[in-house]
């Protein structure tokens, strides 16, 4: 390619060039015109000039004028492109074109899929067959050559998936197909990323393509960042970026999101030069913190760049209480001094000032913590068991550890999970054991379930429970002898948990172990991050979470998928791949199979995230591959630059004759002449970078002059190919449907361009929203207020009925939401309301109840208009209004239902794919047209009998 991105289709015209220093020798001998001078008598000694000031070759500067005209001419001839596309140039032999689609290549999915058009495009040219091969779609794609027709319609339906490519599994699929037909040429659109086997795929790619060195497309665009690691510490949020180039400094911005979508907070990250890693930290109060939902890389569009919390990453608030004097006097051996040691990595620990138990439990109850650890505490006396009791009710979860206190309790205490004998039992004693009993098992049922059984953990002294036939369903761990460790209950929403030793090593050396941190853990995160308080969304909380570890017994929990993210990290719908993940396992491949998300219910779910504690990524390394050829990506697609080469090659010889006249004497005599020369060369210069204005003012006539003689339905060209071939389709079915069932015969339907086409001639208009569509220019949307206020009707279709399924609930609104509002902003927009049942668009041509297109479910907006007067309810059973709705909005997807194929077919299915709904969903077509073209004139027909009884027939 050179010095600059600049390439020529016909490169051989460039050999012209050569014959430039002919041009310019026979340019020299070439003496300009012979100057004309008129030959008064009068002036004869005055204007006649001495031969040997006549030039008897051209001028220096005009000769190169001359070879620069050539030079462009030659250069037009070749062919001049900017930024070509680099030619596979695999002579007639199949072309293998390597596709990376993981999360990876969503940021640059348009360059990709751009190039790969471009590539197909050239085998389509020579004749040659395509295998594409998508690396994060596994082996169950075809992977041999075959038609273009086929590789170009994959590659439309190709999208980024969120999880990484793996290139490995495809190998051994590619080496068979090889060994039955040699590629020609090997072309690989990669993410620049290496996922663990980049330069292996790359070496036996090279290995596949023989002598032919293969293309690797990498670099031309920034590498995507991707958050790792997000962790609630104690101080704050913490989030881990990383980067695969760690050359120069890189920045941006980290936002957090509640369950509702909201932004919780910003802020800034930044990496140093050679920096693979950084972090950054949300510095914000614990209700706060506990509130988010979703943590995200502003402005970075994959599903690495977003980190899904669930109720693993609400950091509790944990109060602690104890009734020993040995907190004062020995700090670091009481009972608290060990919880707290234990409960710091993960959840905010809270003593309270008050030294009365009664008033530090009102105290933590007030400050909303989600759990209360009592070590030693006897009996809760006044008014603060009732408190304690209330507040367990609602959500709280209260630890108790025993001690000598509590087993010398007399009597009944409410607090506790199960009776307990007076007094315990001790080693030595007459309930005793002859020597330390050991931890038998953990209940499967429990939040133990599923860990280790510490085997140097052992007991000397504990509170033993009197004998119950539910003590077993009670009991989450025991001893060996089959004695009561940890029991609990549920009390209203909450939890009564208590260990049957204490939180110190007086009775067991259990606060030593490892053990005890998880089992903390774990009792935590039964509690809800916020007691009492129900979180719009669904984080789920340990209490339900509880009911699904009980019913663990019968098997394992399967949580179903939820709410998945794509490959560009937006929520969507689960697909029929993605299968259910076991209960409480973390350690999950992503996949086709497992995508990241939310799996379980909107009351209980986790999350599982492309992106884990220990990830990195890197730079795809092509070092140990020298023969492949590496392209970047072009920040913009190839320009063919003929069109101006010519245009400027005119204008020189524009420039050439104004010179000629100026060197014969001319330009001064007529300076009228020159200036229209002057004028005629920058026109003629322009013509070709304009001359389509004449085409299109000549089209927009002929679109006028054929929609004003008849009537048609139209819709607004959104600029995406597919979403406008769509709209083309569903409203010629719908004329086809009109034309058939009533007596209007529509002419087909037209796109319009709202920035040039005229309004008036359409009575209504379909306007489906693309969901990255920019905000309207305002002029565009002041033509927009004039059509709508002027009695035409605007049908907006979102198309997201689906999407926006999946958000209800949690407060988010779909992207297509999201771009209608950036449409309606600046419009003149009535209140809106769902059609009504006595609307007079439930009645315009058929009875209607509901409004569905390819998608059910979702409303059919229109002008609000004032209630009817019940009086009049039973004359009058169809709600008149004033006129035609200006604006209707559906999430239904009309055209995709009333779309047809070329021969007569459906374009696309209906969900549920139901020939009812289809045929609905023509029916609304109808009646919409119908209101469009006719008003409310249903409304009045109730009144001709009346009429007919006044005009005496």
């Amino acid at each position: 390619m050179g010095l600059l991105p600049l390439g020529f289709t016909a490169p051989l015209m460039l050999g012209a060039l050569v014959l430039l220093p002919a041009i310019w020798w026979l340019l020299r001998l070439t003496p300009p015109r012979p100057q004309e001078i008129a030959f008064p008598p009068t002036r004869l000694l005055f204007d006649i000039v001495k031969r040997e000031e006549t030039p008897n070759r051209s001028p220096w500067w005009l000769t190169l004028l001359r070879l620069l005209l050539a030079a462009l001419v030659i250069m037009a001839l070749a062919g001049p492109v900017w930024r070509p596309l680099a030619r596979s140039d695999g002579g007639s032999g199949p072309l293998w074109l390597v596709v990376d689609n993981g999360w990876g290549s969503a940021d640059r999915w348009g360059s990709i899929r751009s190039v790969a058009e471009r590539l197909i495009a050239q085998a389509s040219d020579a004749g040659r067959p395509v295998a594409l091969i998508a690396t994060a779609e596994g082996t169950s794609q075809p992977l041999d050559p075959g038609a273009v027709g086929e590789a170009r319609n994959r590659l439309a339906a190709l999208e980024p998936r969120p999880w990484q490519p793996d290139r490995a599994a495809l190998l051994p699929s590619l080496r068979k197909s090889a060994e039955k037909t040699a590629p020609g040429s090997v072309i690989w659109l990669s993410d620049g990323l290496d996922h663990q086997s980049g330069t292996r795929f790359a070496a036996d790619l090279q290995g596949f393509a023989g002598a032919t060195p293969i293309t690797v497309y990498a670099g031309g665009t920034l590498l995507p960042l991707a958050l790792g690691e997000t962790e609630n510490q104690l101080k704050a949020l913490t989030a881990t970026l990383l980067r695969a180039d760690t050359a120069g400094p890189r920045g941006g911005l980290v936002r957090a999101l509640d369950p509702k979508g909201r932004v919780v907070a910003e802020v800034p990250f930044g990496f140093a030069a050679g920096q693979a890693s950084t972090t950054a930290s949300f510095d914000l109060p614990i209700e706060l913190r506990n509130d988010i939902a979703r943590v995200e890389i502003e402005g970075a569009g994959h599903a690495a760049a977003v980190q899904l919390l669930d109720e693993r990453w609400r950091r509790r608030a944990v109060g602690l209480l104890s009734g020993s004097s040995a907190d004062t006097a020995q700090p670091l051996l009481s009972p608290v001094h060990y919880l707290t040691r234990a409960l710091a990595p993960f959840a905010e620990v809270r003593e309270p000032r008050a030294t009365d138990t009664a008033q530090a439990i009102r105290d933590l109850v007030r400050q909303n913590v989600s759990v209360i650890m009592t070590a030693d505490i006897g009996t809760i006396v006044g008014d603060a068991e009732k408190v304690t009791e209330d507040w367990v009710a609602n959500g709280g979860v209260l630890v108790r550890f025993a001690g000598p206190r509590l087993a010398a309790v007399k009597g009944g205490d409410r607090l506790v999970p199960v009776a307990l004998r007076q007094g315990g039992r001790t080693l030595g004693g007459a309930l005793s054991w002859s020597q330390p009993q050991a931890l038998g098992s953990f209940s499967q049922t429990g939040p133990f379930a599923g860990l280790d059984v510490p085997r140097d953990v052992t007991v000397t002294r504990q509170v033993l429970a009197e004998p119950h036939p539910d003590l077993a369903q009670k009991t989450w761990a025991s001893l060996t002898d089959g004695t009561p460790l940890v029991t609990a209950t549920r009390l209203g929403k909450g939890w009564l948990i208590l260990f049957h030793v204490t939180a110190d090593t007086g009775w067991s050396n259990l606060p030593l172990s490892g053990s005890f941190i998880e089992m903390l853990r774990r009792v935590v995160a039964y509690s809800s991050a916020s007691t009492g308080k129900t979180e719009a969304g669904g984080a789920g909380t340990g209490q339900e979470a509880a009911e699904a570890g009980n019913r663990a017994a019968a098997g394992p929990v399967l949580l179903a998928p939820l709410r998945l993210l794509d490959g560009y990290g937006r929520p969507v719908l689960p697909g029929a791949d993605a299968k259910p993940i076991p209960e409480g396992r973390r350690d999950l491949e992503v996949g086709r199979e497992h995508p990241p998300g939310l799996y379980g219910t909107e009351e209980a779910f986790v999350a599982l995230n492309l992106m884990r504690a220990g990830d990195r990524i890197a730079a795809l390394d092509l070092s140990a591959v020298p023969a492949a050829r590496v392209e970047a990506y072009a920040a913009g697609g190839p320009r063919d630059l003929k069109p101006f080469a010519f245009a400027a090659a005119l204008l020189l010889l524009l420039l050439d004759g104004v010179a000629v006249l100026y060197l014969a004497g001319r330009l001064l005599r007529r300076p009228a002449v020159s200036a229209a020369m002057l004028v005629l060369a920058a026109l003629t210069a322009l013509a070709p970078l304009s001359g389509h204005a004449v085409a299109a003012d000549a089209a927009r006539e002929k679109f006028e002059r054929d929609a004003a003689l008849g009537t048609r339905l139209a819709y607004v060209v959104t600029g995406n190919a597919e979403i406008d071939e769509v709209s083309r389709r569903g409203l010629e079915g719908l004329s086809r449907v009109l034309a058939d069932r009533t007596a209007l015969e529509p002419a087909m339907p037209v796109g319009v361009d709202l920035t040039r086409d005229e309004l008036a001639f359409f009575p209504l208009l379909y306007w489906p929203v693309d969901a990255g569509a920019a905000r309207p220019d305002p002029k565009v949307i002041t033509r927009v207020d004039a059509f709508m206020k002027n009695g035409g009707t605007i049908l907006f279709d979102t198309r997201d009925t689906l999407n926006a399924g999946v958000l209800r609930g949690t407060g988010r609104t779909s992207p297509a939401n999201e771009a209608l509002r950036r449409i309606l902003t600046g419009l003149d927009i009535p209140d809106l309301e769902p059609v009504p049942t006595d609307h007079v668009l439930t009645k315009s041509f058929y009875l209607l109840q509901d409004f569905p297109g390819r998608f059910d479910g979702g409303s059919l907006w229109v002008e609000a208009t004032p209630p009817q007067d019940p009086a009049q309810a039973a004359e009058r059973p169809v709600r008149p209004g004033d006129g035609v709705s200006p604006i209707m909005i559906t999430g239904n997807d009309f055209a995709g239902a009333w779309a047809l194929s070329d021969g007569g077919d459906f374009f696309l299915p209906t969900v549920p794919n139901d020939p009812r709904q289809r045929e609905i969903a023509f029916r609304v077509g109808v009646n919409i047209v119908m209101y469009t073209l006719t008003g409310n004139y249903k409304a009045d027909q109730v009144h001709i009998p009346a009429l007919l009884e006044r005009l005496g027939q």
